[in-house]
Parts: C-alpha cells; sequence; structure tokens
C-alpha cells in the first residue's frame, strides 16, 4: 500500500507534534529538512511507514538523541507487564480463550503514542474498557487457528510498547495450540516513535516463549526491501506471518504471503483500504 494523498499533510502535522513531544521549540530547521525529503521521495514506490521513520530519524538527528521515547516505551511496558496476570485470567475465564487473545492483542494496539493518534493515558484506558466489549468487525481467527496447527514456523511482527505485553499472551495461547512450531517475534531495527526494539521485547520476557529478532530498519512497519538478511530469510521461511498494527499493514497488504492481519483501524486512510469504519478491531487474512 503506497502513500495516498491524504497522508502528506499527515507527515508534516506528524513532524511537529513529535517535536513538540520531544520539547524542541526552534522547528524551522527540522521542517526545512523534512521538505527536501519529502520533495525527493517517490510516493508511488514508497509507503507511509518507511516515510515516517525516515521522518523521524529526522528528529532524532535535530534533538541528538537516538531513542527520544525510551523513557516512554518503559512505563508502558512496566504498567502492562504488572498487569499480565490479571489480563491472562480475563482471558482464560472467557469462553474461546484463543480468541480472547486476539481480541486483548488488538485492543492493545490502542497504546500508540505516534502524534497522528494523538492519543492521552486516559484515552487509552477508555478506550481499553469500551473495547472489552466490541466484537471484532473482521474475523478469521478460525482460520488463523487451522493454520497455526498446522505451521512448523510463525513469525510474529510487533508493533508498540505495552502492547507487545498483550502479543506475548497470545503467543503463549499459539504455543499452547501447536507446541511443535518454531515462534519468532520481530521488532524494529532501531527507536522510532513508541515502536518496540529488541530491548523492550527482553524486558516482557518475550523471550520464554518465541525466539526475539530485529529486522534491521528503522521504517515505523516491516519495509521488506530494507530489512536484514536475517530477517528477510526468516520472513521468506514462516509458513505464517502475524502482522501487528496498521503500519505493517500498509507495508504488506500487497504480499503474496499466509499473512493474518491484527490492528485497530485508527486512520481512515486504513479503514477505507480495508472497506470498514474506524476504531475498528480486525483479524484479517490477506
Amino acid at each position: 500500500m503506497k502513500i495516498q494523498e491524504k497522508c502528506i499533510p499527515c507527515m508534516v502535522s506528524h513532524a511537529i507534534k513529535m517535536a513538540d513531544m520531544v520539547g524542541l521549540k526552534e522547528k524551522e530547521h527540522l521542517l526545512k529538512s523534512v521538505f527536501t525529503y519529502m520533495s525527493g521521495v517517490d510516493f508511488k514506490t514508497t509507503s507511509t511507514p518507511e516515510l515516517a521513520g525516515d521522518i523521524f530519524a529526522l528528529l532524532k538527528k535535530e534533538i541528538g538523541s537516538d531513542d527520544p521515547y525510551r523513557e516512554t516505551r518503559a512505563h508502558y511496558n512496566h504498567m502492562f507487564l504488572e498487569r499480565l496476570p490479571e489480563l491472562e485470567r480475563e482471558i482464560d475465564s472467557a469462553e474461546d480463550p484463543f480468541l480472547e487473545s486476539i481480541r486483548y492483542a488488538i485492543i492493545g494496539n490502542i497504546i500508540d503514542f505516534n502524534p497522528v493518534h494523538d492519543l492521552s493515558l486516559m484515552d487509552i484506558e477508555e478506550c481499553f474498557a469500551r473495547l472489552k466489549e466490541e466484537p471484532l468487525e473482521r474475523d478469521d481467527s478460525a482460520l488463523l487457528y487451522q493454520e497455526i496447527q498446522k505451521a512448523d514456523t510463525l513469525l510474529y511482527l510487533g508493533d508498540n510498547c505495552g502492547e507487545i505485553c498483550l502479543d506475548k499472551i497470545l503467543i503463549k495461547k499459539i504455543r499452547a495450540i501447536n507446541p511443535r512450531c518454531q515462534i519468532t517475534f520481530a521488532t524494529r531495527g532501531t527507536a522510532v516513535v513508541n515502536d518496540s526494539v529488541e530491548e523492550d521485547a527482553y524486558y516482557v520476557g518475550m523471550d520464554d516463549c518465541a525466539a526475539i529478532v530485529s529486522n534491521g530498519d528503522s521504517s515505523l512497519g516491516t519495509v521488506l526491501h530494507r530489512v536484514s538478511g536475517e530477517f528477510r530469510e526468516i520472513y521468506e521461511k514462516a509458513d505464517v506471518v502475524i502482522a501487528k498494527g496498521q503500519a505493517n499493514y500498509e507495508c504488506l497488504s500487497d504480499e503474496e504471503k499466509n499473512l493474518f492481519f491484527l490492528l485497530m483501524t485508527k486512520c481512515k486512510v486504513i479503514a477505507d483500504d480495508i472497506g470498514v469504519p474506524e476504531m475498528k478491531l480486525i483479524c484479517m487474512k490477506r
């Protein structure tokens, strides 16, 4: 899925809001850098997550920090890690714990401090409470269950901080369904907004239930022509790929692969592409 015209002003707003969030007062040089960069982008071949990752790299250079959201990620990882026992009990008490773990993992996708979405902690808590009662707008969970049963290898593409704890619950359910399946959990290669990196995955104990790999890139999603050779080999060999979040959908929706997308439609462009309203829970086979 390539950049839509509605995404362009969003990217400029994204840069300004990110600068505000990290306390950058003089934005002129950053904005000139962003406009210069965007003027050379081929919108027919570039995805929005790729563009967003490069803009974030410009911001990191401008403020002199390789990881401006590190404290934010640590806070939400710790907060949801402490809630894991409670959340697991809620899931296990459901009529269908596997389906419930999918729903919770998708609901966790609301934990997004990408300033395009502009969500506060109160927003997240309110959304989390409300969405627990929401059904899946697109529900291919039964197909996913079938694919997990016969898979030898599964690649799980993570997304945000905090949310990663709910991914861990779902991965434990996947392991229970098929103990022989080799599961790999992938993170971003370097810090980009509040997306999870290897440090976050190890912090929440993801290595207890999956191998951990960095995708080797700084894009907001999984841009296959930019990832490391190690990651690309794992991706190509995976029998099933579970891709979390909108950015992974934007990067991989055109891929010929046994892909399942788990996300919340937080953006009208993505919602329209899938054919559902905004703020809906999606478990969808490509």
